[in-house]
């Protein structure tokens, strides 16, 4: 699998109006909810796409904040993989505001 790099990785992100930057090798999103329980069924939510898509995110909870993080580990960077499962989460966002990119 062939790794993008940053410049691709950018116009990727702009391109599909993705919600999601580039940190540290990886892409990262934080999402936000009005609690726990919500983090936690947008965790399963999540799970359920990377399950399919046979690709996984890093997942930090932080009581009603999620941190997700994805590279292709195999390749040593982000692959079309990682944009791929990026854009089916962020279709999953059903409420306004609910995502928050970076860590504002």
């Amino acid at each position: 699998m062939v790794t993008l790099g940053d410049a691709e990785v950018d116009r990727a992100l702009a391109a599909a109006g993705l919600r999601w930057e580039r940190r540290d090798g990886a892409l990262v999103r934080q999402w936000r909810g009005p609690d726990f329980a919500a983090a936690l069924a947008h965790v399963v939510r999540i799970g359920v796409l990377a399950e399919a898509a046979g690709h996984h995110p890093d997942i930090d909870i932080r009581w009603n904040t999620l941190t997700l993080r994805l590279v292709t580990h195999s390749a040593g960077g982000i692959t079309e993989q990682d944009l791929a499962l990026a854009a089916a989460i962020d279709a999953l966002d059903l409420e306004p505001g609910a995502g928050v990119a970076g860590g504002s």
